[in-house]
């Protein structure tokens, strides 16, 4: 397939690098598995010389059967002083049994003479000598001219020696890396167009983000005529990362419209697995994915403000520059003091309710979130609070849980674990029940309470469970006196929402929350069974 740029992704190498990031041998091939089903060109799986853990995933990662993506294996330049044959790191990329190579060298004086102390034509030999080595041996060479951008500023001739070095020897790759990431854009371009007129193997780039530019520089050197580019899923690497492939796909695929995936979908459809892609590598590292992250972030379309609702609902282009659904994500309408009654009619009408754009309802509804606001409470997450407070304004009822009476208890006993015991006391409609839970804190046993007194009164809410729990201090300055604003998530299997509650006292917010989660379920469910809004 014939592609105007090509990828290879270096999140299993590069990516492994990062402070705090460390990939079990099946992350790596799950990984891989997401990267093929893409269509990326090269999935760069490791340095096998470095560790047994990427030796033994060249030798796993064949029982895949990947149809897209071909498997490189990275390495340095042979060691001074040695014979390419003898050379360790050599035979470990042999041994991976791979058809392409990825070789990185020096290409920056400075790190020539200090760093590996050769001299400069050492320094061009140790280049030839490899990759003349790995061509011998049947194997294809990228090779990634490291600190490039430092080293041709620095001395320009030396680092265009460097890329003619591997080019004669057989490289048919030449990657410009911006080790350091401090490049700026305009720096980028122009070298990148000087690199182009002194060789003559299609360029690539390899940008890392210490200044904040490395999509912004891969992007610049693509427009400049790079045909190969390096990345890692979610811009995970070394100190600040590199390039994110999560941002730069969609501007080669969906904005500059070149073809850069090896896929027979219709470009509108190559990356509608990009967001789950970047929650997948988030998940196996047991990382907090940033909601602001462009494209696949839980907040990149995410739309609040009145005016902005307001014309979002009109005409979705007008506050989005891409739609997201070509990237796996959706539109969020967020509701909170700032939003008006655009953004409460999208939900009701989400919720299949016919409500007039006039209904006072809708403006009652609204200055309720305005008040619980200025009291602290944080709604825009909360979607389920929100829909209660709308149905609760249009005269939607249905029976709903009280609870009567509950107490935790906490204790320890001399050597033993803390334990809570909670008990509560619910009413729906006619019928009361007690509940009892235990639990490691006194949330964890008030949720088990509920379940086990709930699960007794409504079937629809015997699934239920909760999934997310989160605490944050309103008035900090009130010491232990202060306000708290609980968040909880609850999922059915099935379905998911989020409530809030405000109260001084932690558990009395939490089980607001919690009464709050199950109630929306008999809501909602009331609202389905009867289809109208007199439910």
């Amino acid at each position: 397939m014939d592609l105007d740029v090509e990828v290879l992704d270096t999140t299993l190498r590069d990516g492994a690098q990062a402070s705090g990031v460390s990939f079990t041998l099946q992350d790596k091939l799950s990984i891989t598995e997401r990267l093929d089903e893409l269509g990326i060109s090269y999935v760069e799986g490791g340095w096998p010389a470095s560790n047994p853990k990427d030796l033994e995933y060249f030798s796993k990662v064949k029982e895949l059967g990947l149809s897209r993506s071909e498997i490189v294996a990275f390495g340095s330049t042979k060691r001074r002083g040695t014979r390419a044959d003898e050379d360790q790191n050599l035979g470990a990329i042999l041994s991976a049994d791979v058809r392409t190579a990825v070789i990185v060298g020096k290409s920056w004086t400075l790190h020539v003479k200090k760093v590996l102390g050769v001299t400069l034509e050492e320094n061009l030999e140790m280049i030839r000598d490899t990759i003349d080595y790995l061509r011998a041996h049947g194997l294809h060479v990228i090779f990634d001219a490291e600190h490039f951008f430092d080293g041709y500023r620095e001395d320009p001739e030396y680092a265009v020696k460097v890329l003619r070095a591997a080019e004669e020897a057989g490289a048919e790759r030449l990657v410009l890396a911006d080790t350091n990431g401090g490049s700026l854009p305009h720096e980028v371009a122009r070298i990148v167009q000087e690199a182009r007129r002194s060789v003559h193997a299609d360029l690539g780039i390899h940008a890392h983000n210490d200044s904040g530019n490395a999509v912004a520089n891969t992007i610049m050197a693509v427009v400049e005529g790079a045909r190969h580019v390096q990345g890692t899923v979610n811009g995970i690497g070394e100190r600040c990362g590199n390039a994110d492939l999560i941002q730069v796909l969609p501007a080669l695929v969906l904005k500059m419209g070149l073809r850069a995936l090896r896929s027979d979908a219709p470009r509108e459809d190559q990356l509608r697995g990009l967001t789950a892609l970047s929650r997948h590598v988030y998940k196996l590292l047991n990382m907090q994915e940033n909601p602001y992250q462009p494209y696949v972030g839980s907040r990149a379309f995410s739309h609040k403000g009145g005016i902005h609702i307001d014309a979002m609902l009109k005409e979705p282009r007008s506050y989005e520059h891409v739609d997201p659904e070509l990237v796996g994500n959706y539109r969020r309408i967020t509701i909170s003091e700032l939003s008006g009654r655009a953004a409460l009619l999208n939900e009701a009408r989400r919720l299949g309710l016919e409500v007039d754009k006039d209904d006072p309802a809708l403006g009652k509804a609204l200055e309720e979130i305005k008040r619980m606001e200025a009291e602290g409470y944080s709604l825009e997450d909360s979607d389920a609070t929100i829909r209660m407070i709308l149905m609760r304004n249009l005269g939607i009822s249905a029976d709903q849980l009280g609870v009567i009476y509950w107490s935790v208890n906490v204790s320890r006993e001399e050597e033993g674990d803390v334990e809570s015991i909670a008990d509560v006391i619910v009413r729906f409609g006619h019928q009361v029940r007690h509940g009892r839970g235990r639990g490691v804190g006194p949330v964890h046993a008030l949720d088990s309470a509920m379940r086990s007194a709930v699960g007794k009164l409504a079937d629809e809410l015997s699934g239920v469970s909760l999934v997310n729990y989160k605490v944050s201090v309103v008035d900090s300055v009130e010491g232990t006196a202060s306000k708290v604003r609980v968040y909880v998530e609850f999922s059915d299997g099935q379905r998911r929402w989020s409530t809030t509650s405000l109260s001084r006292n932690i558990v009395e917010a939490s089980l607001g929350a919690l009464v709050d989660g199950y109630n929306y379920v008999l809501l909602v469910d009331r609202v389905k069974a009867r289809g109208s809004r007199q439910a």
